[in-house]
């Protein structure tokens, strides 16, 4: 590969790297607000009961579990130069579950109400088999992940080309400052 392709990919990988890590610090700070909104969210436990107020709050914290997830992926895609799929499977079971959670508590209050109530139920059944399917996609993804071959290529290959990217971007800073001398 000439110098140049080289000295553009280390560039564009920083780059990549930078634009990773903002998107990680958006995510933590998101993280902190949901957390503390769910917090000042038992202060109205006294105005709408308290079943009504934990639900809300379990709902803001299942929101957080989720973000937490979504930034765990991106601090992943950072260390392995490539994009895991298990994070994102976990984030889609936790989005079900929430969800699953909040459509029973509000199924309640649809008894009487047999469109809404069927509606609701049927909800819930799908996001459950949804449930279902991701567990069974996660687990059969960490079974094809245990083949050691593929793994230690992988990172032989990923060590390599991040020892390449490293010496390419030196060499070039030690260019453009020799030609500023």
């Amino acid at each position: 590969m000439p110098r140049y392709a080289r000295f553009g990919n280390a560039l564009l990988s920083f780059v990549e790297d930078a634009i990773y890590v903002a998107i990680a610090a958006l995510l933590a700070v998101a993280a902190g607000a949901l957390l503390v909104d769910a917090a000042l969210g038992f202060r109205s436990i006294g105005d709408d009961g308290a079943s009504g107020v934990v639900l809300e709050v379990l709902d803001r914290l299942l929101l957080v579990f989720i973000v937490v997830e979504l930034l765990f992926a991106v601090r992943v895609t950072l260390r392995q130069r490539e994009i895991v799929a298990e994070p994102f499977l976990i984030v889609g079971i936790i989005a079900s579950i929430k969800e699953i959670i909040v459509l029973s508590v509000k199924a309640a209050d649809y008894i009487g109400q047999d469109r809404r109530f069927g509606h609701a139920i049927h909800e819930v059944a799908v996001l459950g088999v949804l449930v279902v399917v991701l567990a069974a996609s996660a687990v059969l993804l960490r079974l094809k992940e245990r083949e050691p071959q593929e793994g230690q290529e992988r990172e032989r290959q990923a060590s390599r080309q991040e020892a390449e990217d490293e010496r390419v971007v030196a060499a070039g800073a030690a260019s453009v400052t020799g030609k500023l001398d």
